[in-house]
């Protein structure tokens, strides 16, 4: 571990790279081994893992200053990740109201029998307002946040750092 550190610092885009795959081959094996079917927020948080993987798999095939957009690319990605992550937290949480695709307010506009068969037919069945599996009280999205937000923040402060002694070495 005393090693792995020093060694992202130097190569975070390595690092992204290694999370957002691991968030990802999590995220399936949840979806096609333990049987938990993604709901539209989760799939946000995947979006952003694509991204992060394209972005920051080029950035470690560019050199330069291709490399250096590259890589403050992957942050953006990094944050929006951050930000799916937390939003889909705080619906499960109840906090804030999520879209209305994938929630619950056990209210419906029906008006006849027909119409809510309609309705129940074309509601899905996984909600994104409720909790499918937490382990110490923290849901999968919460976990996505917290790994999210320590990855972008170490991500943000190696760049920061290698560019600041770029800046000092040229001048």
């Amino acid at each position: 571990m005393t090693k792995l550190i020093p060694y992202f610092w130097r190569n975070p885009l390595q690092l992204a790279f290694l999370m957002s795959a691991s968030l990802l081959a999590g995220a399936y094996a949840f979806q096609y081994i333990g049987g938990y079917p993604p709901c539209d927020l989760c799939w946000w948080q995947r979006y952003a893992h694509f991204a992060i993987l394209g972005v920051a798999g080029a950035g470690m095939l560019l050199k330069g200053d291709a490399r250096t957009i590259a890589a403050w690319g992957t942050t953006i990605a990094l944050d929006i990740s951050v930000a799916a992550a937390g939003f889909h937290a705080g619906v499960e949480q109840k906090w804030w109201q999520g879209p209305s695709t994938c929630t619950t307010n056990g209210q419906t506009q029906a008006t006849d029998m027909d119409s809510l068969f309609d309705s129940m037919m074309e509601t899905k069945l996984i909600l994104c307002d409720e909790i499918a599996w937490d382990m110490f009280g923290i849901s999968m999205a919460g976990y996505n946040f917290l790994i999210s937000l320590a990855t972008a923040l170490f991500v943000t402060l190696a760049l920061a750092a290698a560019l600041r002694k770029r800046e000092v070495r040229t001048a």
